[in-house]
């Protein structure tokens, strides 16, 4: 993003004025390079050098710029290394490495110049769900530590529960900052509240009565890590979903003979809240003559259990969807 790579200059800003701990970015007396040893920058594709082992890319920094020996250096990747949870990884190449892995040494090479503010452009765009959690985890672990850490992410949870000042930007310009409470539970302004509440939405169909499940369970859990969605919220998620399909739906679908039961489901979820919206279209199956009570009668006492645990609303309207608030 733009405006953080100007604040260390990588990007010369236009217009305007960038100061950095009183010091005027963009003053030509200031020394440039003095003032980037103080930010640490993690980059959104990794940056790595590939010629070069983990710990020699960590320590590179150190020693041609601080004047660190060899030994100090490679002593204090180590540290950072085993920090960012990858300590078996110092004699590697980047090449050998998970995508999360290389943004995690990204993260440590970063700190080892120790920065007196590490900036993070985009960290996790680069990665699949699961990285995303593992780079995550490690910079909710920076934040407790108090490192200062600028931040530019499309992670809103991340955002809400790591930072203690958020800013909402678009266009280039800034529409409103505040704590995490204040952005996330009282924006003012109408465009920061639909971006924050906005609501993101998982479809999946089922078109026979052998249905793929290990496809559709994988596809929920893709879903919900991605949302960055507590565990309690995802796995219930994805009870609900599996329980209503196979003690349920397919069950009726097989009682009336329906080999293709057009069962349509819509789990949508918006960032403010904890809770998700389940609608199921089942109309083939009312058509085929499957009523409400049919559904309700492959109801056994763990399916009841886990509907009336996980949902705090579900409601059946004959010929219409099945509506269900999860949470």
């Amino acid at each position: 993003m733009a405006p953080l790579r100007c604040l260390n200059l990588l990007e010369k800003p236009t217009s305007g004025k960038i100061v950095v701990d009183g010091v005027d970015m963009c003053d030509p007396a200031t020394d440039l390079d003095a003032m980037r040893r103080k930010m640490g920058m993690v980059f959104q594709n990794f940056n790595l050098f590939g010629h070069m082992l983990v710990a020699e890319n960590i320590m590179l920094g150190p020693t041609r710029l601080l004047g660190m020996g060899e030994q100090e250096a490679y002593d204090r990747a180590l540290e950072l290394l085993a920090l960012v949870g990858l300590k078996d990884k110092a004699l590697s190449y980047p090449s050998e490495l998970s995508g999360g892995q290389k943004q995690r040494v990204a993260i440590a090479r970063g700190l080892a110049m120790d920065p007196d503010i590490l900036l993070f452009d985009e960290p996790t765009s680069a990665l699949d769900s699961a990285m995303v959690s593992e780079v995550l985890t490690v910079m909710k672990n920076l934040a407790s530590r108090r490192l200062t850490m600028l931040v530019v992410t499309h992670e809103m949870r991340f955002a809400r529960e790591a930072s203690t000042r958020v800013f909402y930007m678009d266009r280039g310009e800034l529409w409103e900052s505040g704590t995490p409470a204040q952005i996330f539970e009282h924006p003012k302004r109408k465009e920061t509240h639909d971006f924050v509440f906005r609501v993101r939405s998982w479809v999946w169909e089922i078109r026979s009565v052998d249905y793929d499940y290990p496809a559709m369970i994988a596809s929920i859990r893709e879903f919900c890590a991605r949302q960055f969605l507590g565990w309690h919220t995802a796995m219930a998620c994805e009870l609900v979903i599996d329980e209503i399909t196979s003690q349920f739906l397919i069950p009726a679908a097989k009682m009336h003979r329906v080999e293709d039961p057009q069962i349509s489901y819509n789990l949508s979820i918006g960032e403010g809240g904890e809770r998700a919206h389940l609608t199921i279209d089942c109309k083939a199956l009312y058509a085929a003559g499957m009523t409400d009570d049919d559904i309700l009668a492959f109801s056994d006492e763990v399916s009841g259990m886990v509907l009336e645990g996980m949902t705090s609303e579900f409601s059946i309207d004959e010929p219409g969807p099945i509506s269900l608030t999860i949470g």
